[in-house]
């Protein structure tokens, strides 16, 4: 377990150490950023001046050692544009970011691992064909149109829509109203339905059909066979011996969709206003803040990174045989 704990690590250390070299290379390379900086009316003296005050006269690898060493020492740099830390301006909206991608993973979860089971055991009905329609469906639908219905639906129509002559917002249910979501902000836990939701929804059809297939697999296997003729209830044999082999690349799948959820929360921080770090990310690209969008990329790729090892570890320990890979 030790060995392959190294191994892996080491793996990590040289993807983290080269995306961070490819990011900052991509962000020096898309253009000459003391001219952005400085503007269009800007002389070549004023572009001079902004490109020794930024240090981006030195040479490209002399400013990558640079911010590296200042990385490992929590210092990301300042914002261009606020002028405030770019450490501090990201894990103030890291909060947002979390809870958005940790709560759709959660949901998504929550319905696909189900729904995966029980598709695996009605193989081939009608319960199975509906469940990979609902999965197609729901990742063939863009998660920036999905998020526009919610709006619409629960943010513009519930407000006017009636029933029994009943407007919707003056009706209630053991003593809650029954009003319409909010759109914008995260001031409160409702605020993060909708776009909890619509993330959810982007990673639900491939942990569904994951677990499908392997509920499939695992469920016409040998000890499975056997289990079942020594008498086990269909619970036992479905949960205690099936799902946990099963559920060994979910697990490395979450891991990866979580990670996609952190990034691919942008669109979704930019509809419903959410003041994340995917948001704080647009804003940046919009002001040319290249220390913070740089800070971003690095971020989340190594948090990717980290979420990918970590799903090494626990398929090692639910499958020692995956220590020997």
């Amino acid at each position: 377990m030790v060995n392959f704990l190294i191994r892996r690590l080491i793996i990590a250390v040289f993807v983290a150490i080269t995306v961070s070299i490819v990011g900052f290379a991509l962000l020096r390379f898309s253009g000459d950023l003391a001219a952005l900086l400085a503007g269009e009316n800007a002389t070549a003296e004023d572009i001079a001046r902004i490109s020794k005050s930024y240090g981006l006269d030195l040479p490209i690898y002399q400013q990558y050692f640079n911010w590296v060493i200042s990385a490992l020492q929590g210092d990301l740099g300042k914002s261009l544009f606020t002028h405030e830390p770019v450490a501090e301006l990201i894990l103030s909206r890291l909060g947002v970011t979390a809870t958005l991608a940790f709560s759709a993973l959660a949901l998504g979860l929550l319905v696909a691992i189900p729904l995966g089971v029980l598709a695996a055991v009605k193989a081939n009905t009608w319960v199975d064909r509906s469940a990979l329609v609902f999965s197609v469906a729901g990742q063939a639908t863009p998660n920036f149109w999905f998020a526009l219905i919610l709006i619409y639906v629960f943010g513009v129509w519930w407000r006017q829509a009636t029933v029994l002559g009943y407007k919707l917002t003056e009706i209630s249910i053991f003593g809650l109203q029954l009003t319409g979501l909010p759109i914008s902000g995260s001031a409160t836990w409702q605020h993060f339905i909708m776009p909890v939701l619509t993330l959810a929804t982007t990673i639900v059809p491939a942990l569904m059909r994951l677990t499908r297939t392997g509920m499939i697999e695992v469920l016409s296997s040998d000890y499975v066979r056997t289990a079942r003729a020594k008498g086990l209830s269909q619970r036992s044999v479905l949960f205690k011996h099936s799902l946990r082999n099963a559920i060994l690349p979910v697990v490395s799948l979450a891991a990866v969709q979580l990670g996609f959820l952190l990034g691919g929360s942008v669109i979704v921080e930019t509809i419903f206003a959410l003041n994340g770090v995917g948001f704080l990310a647009i804003r940046s690209i919009e002001r040319i803040d290249f220390p913070v969008v740089q800070s971003i990329l690095v971020c989340l790729a190594c948090t990717y990174i980290f979420l990918t090892l970590l799903s090494d570890i626990i398929n090692a320990k639910l499958d020692p045989r995956v220590r020997l890979s």
